[in-house]
């Protein structure tokens, strides 16, 4: 089988770094680029971590870009309260050996993407202002499919209406959306099922040097949910879970659905209103949103592939 080749634009982040380290185990997909966006962190703490993981990987071929350091309108707010004020607090990562190339990750972007003639899959785990800006000053160009983490049809988590991704940066998320691709929605809804327990932690400790890493980028994590999320069963992994959809798209359940983003400026800027019932009068849908998973077979193919890196 032909791997399907991708970019993941990120913020590490720790669920970010482990979508990297996931993508790098799996032969089923072709990490041939990261780019980089201010989000978890800063754009500066975010392009050295992406540095950081792959080279924890020995994969320092895999070029990093560089790309946006605020949001289209809004004031940039990180989250050291859940990554720390690395982006990727916890275990001792070395600085990286090698740095990111000099080209801006929109040009990266969409060189590459003209290059495939569109074929490729972008793989966004943080704010759309890279991707936005794509479209923004290059319309011509298509890529083959979008899979990005951001959104809820429920609940946010960065306010009680928005998710984190979307709230950091709404127009440029609602400019992704009006594009109208081949785009699938991988919200809180699915990925708040998606979990890491301590067990699955502790069986990836005993795996070797690069799952005794991410054990301890676990541990870290893990302190924010168990306090915000008591009720959740584990440590939500938002990120990996587009990589594992691409990897097994029969671990999640997806519907078609109209995807708006709230761009008002008021209490629900950055909501992601979803119709995925087929409402009247609500347009046609312009994307496909996660519904479900299969959160145990999920678990399983972390540990698996995380382990088959050492």
């Amino acid at each position: 089988m032909t791997p399907t080749p991708i970019i993941i634009d990120c913020d590490p982040g720790h669920d970010d770094a482990i979508a990297l380290l996931l993508a790098v185990a799996s032969p089923e997909v072709e990490l041939v680029g990261v780019t980089t966006v201010a989000g978890n962190q800063t754009v500066d703490k975010t392009t050295n971590n992406a540095l950081r993981v792959l080279e924890l990987a020995g994969r320092t071929d895999i070029p990093v870009y560089r790309g946006a350091d605020r949001p289209f309108l809004r004031k940039q707010d990180v989250a050291p309260h859940v990554h720390g004020e690395s982006g990727l607090d916890g275990p001792d990562l070395p600085q990286p050996t090698t740095r990111e190339q000099d080209e801006h990750a929109v040009e990266y972007l969409a060189r590459e993407i003209r290059a495939r003639d569109g074929r490729i899959t972008l793989v966004p785990t943080g704010p759309l202002t890279n991707v936005g800006l794509l479209f923004a000053l290059h319309p011509d160009i298509r890529p083959e499919r979008i899979v990005l983490m951001g959104g809820a049809i429920g609940e946010g988590n960065r306010t009680p209406a928005a998710e984190f991704n979307i709230w950091a940066d709404p127009e440029a998320a609602q400019r992704v959306f009006l594009e109208g691709l081949d785009t699938t929605m991988v919200g809180l809804d699915v990925t708040h099922r998606a979990t890491i327990k301590d067990e699955h932690t502790e069986r990836m400790r005993g795996a070797g040097r690069i799952g005794s890493v991410v054990a301890e980028l676990m541990d870290f994590y893990a302190r924010f949910h168990k306090k915000r999320y008591p009720d959740l069963d584990g440590s939500p992994m938002h990120d990996p879970v587009c990589v594992a959809h691409l990897i097994d798209p029969s671990l999640m359940t997806v519907a078609d659905a109209v995807v708006e983003v709230d761009c008002s400026g008021g209490p629900s800027w950055g909501r992601t209103n979803v119709d995925h019932r087929n409402r009247e009068h609500f347009g046609d849908p312009n994307a496909k949103v996660g519904v479900d998973i299969d959160g145990n077979r999920f678990a399983e193919l972390i540990v698996e592939r995380i382990a088959s890196l050492n």
